[in-house]
């Protein structure tokens, strides 16, 4: 199996289609909506809702996908100082992943507890369960947590993506 065939690659690619589809139908509903709105009075209500949607899933989509990439804030100027003492380097690399799995469970059971409140209410317009709102929320603290646990586990050095360098 060739380095491009792998998952994480494929996943990514994955990702960055599903996040460029949202993007690409967010921009055509947005500019059909204005353009009747303006050139013929009149526009697409159902534009502004699935507008709505598409960013919420992209947004959570690219915070996933952006997890195992290192892109999300970091303290990098500590962990610099950290690198010099392999044990407390140990130390904080197993708090930094501990508080991730708790602040993802602490987003996933919120997320849930709203996807459970609107599977019983429908949008406006469009008529979808306004459950699929929360839910990207829940899946993607759900797979945050399940890779922040995977590297506890199997102790993976904290790796941000970059260098270390004060921003």
């Amino acid at each position: 199996m060739s380095p491009d065939n792998t998952p994480a690659p494929r996943l990514q690619r994955l990702t960055q289609f599903a996040m460029a589809a949202c993007l690409g139908v967010m921009a055509v509903a947005v500019f059909v909506n204005v353009v009747l709105r303006y050139g013929f009075g009149s526009g697409v209500a159902a534009s502004e809702e699935l507008s709505r949607l598409l960013f919420v899933w992209m947004v959570f989509i690219g915070a996933t996908a952006a997890y195992p990439a290192g892109e999300h804030m970091a303290f990098t100027s500590l962990i610099g100082l950290l690198r010099r003492h392999r044990t407390a380097m140990l130390l904080a690399t197993a708090v930094i992943r501990l508080l991730v799995v708790t602040g993802a469970g602490l987003v996933a059971h919120g997320a849930w507890q709203q996807v459970m409140v609107g599977l019983d209410s429908h949008s406006v317009v469009l008529g979808y369960p306004t459950a699929l709102l929360p839910l990207p929320a829940f899946l993607s603290a759900a797979a945050i947590g399940v890779m922040a646990l995977i590297e506890l586990f199997k102790r993976q050095p904290l790796d941000l993506g970059h260098g270390v360098e004060v921003e």
